[in-house]
């Protein structure tokens, strides 16, 4: 790799702001606000909005619109 050119590799908290989830990686992603992990060290803290504690797919809250049922349940009550 050419030096100087990519951006640094270091670990980084990750926290999901509506689950609560906070996890640490590796990453390139770069903050101003840092956070004390619970191994006592200070890691650059990232803000993300949703993660696999939050999203619906993961947490099995999805819900699924059924439009062609509700469209016939329209058409037999109406008679259209």
């Amino acid at each position: 790799m050419k030096q100087g050119v990519h951006p640094e590799y270091r670990p980084v908290v990750f926290r999901d702001r509506a689950g609560g989830l906070s996890f640490l990686t590796r990453s390139t992603a770069t903050s101003g606000r840092t956070v004390e992990w619970t191994d006592g060290r200070t890691y650059p803290v990232v803000d993300v909005e949703t993660s696999s504690a939050s999203h619906p797919f993961y947490t099995g809250k999805a819900r699924l619109l059924d439009t062609a049922g509700r469209v016939e349940l329209y058409r037999r009550r109406y008679g259209l």
